[in-house]
């Protein structure tokens, strides 16, 4: 069984990365995966931040590692992940995540977190492979799609 109370506040910090996450979504009006600066500064709004222009070319220069001019959701989870880490749940989600085989599904359920999370032997019982999905599950439907689960996965490791 995981470390109950690091499970919690380590569960806090999915939830975090997935506002990160859909807060990219919201701003990327697109849908190319990829924004500007002008979204990037309202990004930054709707967390409660307002930065200066000054500050969000700073951001913008400081976040664009591949420098095209544009943030990619990689880059922009990189650039406000990492301080975060997740410790032993980060270690455990990414060699569950290298060793997932889910035959095409396009999500992720607690249970079939659980079912390759105990072939591995990673000690986190069902209801928290449950709670770990419910803190990435933005609709409420129980599963979270595979390509989410690996952009949250990523981030923190």
């Amino acid at each position: 069984m995981a470390q109950q109370g690091s499970l919690s506040a380590e569960l806090e910090t999915l939830t975090h990365v997935l506002r990160l996450v859909e807060a990219f979504r919201a701003f990327d009006s697109d849908n190319d995966g990829l924004i500007s600066s002008a979204e990037l500064g309202g990004i930054m709004g709707s967390l409660g931040y307002n930065p200066a222009e000054q500050d969000i070319q700073t951001m913008m220069q400081q976040g664009d590692t591949n420098k095209d001019g544009l943030l990619s959701i990689g880059e922009f989870l990189d650039m406000n992940t990492k301080d975060l880490g997740l410790g032993w749940l980060a270690t455990s989600l990414r060699s569950v995540f290298q060793a997932l085989d889910f035959e095409g599904e396009e999500y992720v359920t607690g249970d079939e977190l659980f079912e390759h999370v105990e072939d591995m032997g990673q000690g986190l019982s069902l209801e928290d492979c449950q709670s770990i999905i419910a803190s990435m599950d933005s609709d409420g439907d129980g599963a979270i799609s595979f390509e989410d689960f690996k952009l949250i996965v990523n981030a923190l490791v």
